[in-house]
């Protein structure tokens, strides 16, 4: 888990498989509205086991087509493409992490102050999968920010670049 103690600015970029224009007329048209309420609501959902891993069984039985889950390009040009299988073996693998190594566990809490890298996402759908409450931050925070965050949001852990390590270690004591 290399990502963890290292990262890289980078831009992300989003791909739709609509246009923002059809996007939009699908979701708000004055047909579709009024249905928005009319299904039903699970008493639980967890979008890492509901949603994910129900599209990397589909990948799996062939019943999903090559289009990736997850595509990432930095300002260089650089690619990173994942199938919903990958994604769903890095963010269970980030999930134990979360549980074995950092001994976090349902209900904690996990402050997370990245850039827009791929990691991002890893982290928060790990923390997705195990009932961590995430609570994301800018990477522009100061120390007396992290410090307010920290001690406001009770959390037990927290996921940074290596830049801001200095910032967190400088309130850790307190």
């Amino acid at each position: 888990m290399q990502w963890l103690k290292s990262f890289q600015i980078c831009k992300v970029l989003q791909g739709f498989s609509l246009s923002p224009t059809q996007l939009h007329r699908r979701l708000f048209s004055r047909v579709g509205a009024p249905r928005w309420n009319d299904h039903d609501s699970p008493e639980e959902f967890n979008f890492a086991s509901d949603v994910l891993d129900y599209w990397a069984q589909m990948e799996e039985e062939g019943k999903r087509g090559p289009s990736p889950a997850f595509w990432w390009v930095n300002g260089q040009g650089d690619e990173i493409k994942w199938s919903f299988r990958k994604l769903r073996d890095l963010t269970c693998r980030t999930a134990n992490v979360f549980e074995q190594i950092c001994g976090l566990q349902q209900g904690d809490h996990l402050a997370l102050i990245l850039p827009r890298v791929p990691e991002w996402w890893l982290v928060t759908v790990g923390c997705m999968r195990t009932g961590i409450i995430f609570m994301p931050g800018t990477t522009q925070l100061k120390a007396k920010d992290i410090l307010y965050r920290i001690q406001i949001s009770r959390a037990k852990a927290i996921v940074t670049t290596a830049s801001l390590v200095p910032e967190v270690e400088s309130v850790a004591s307190e």
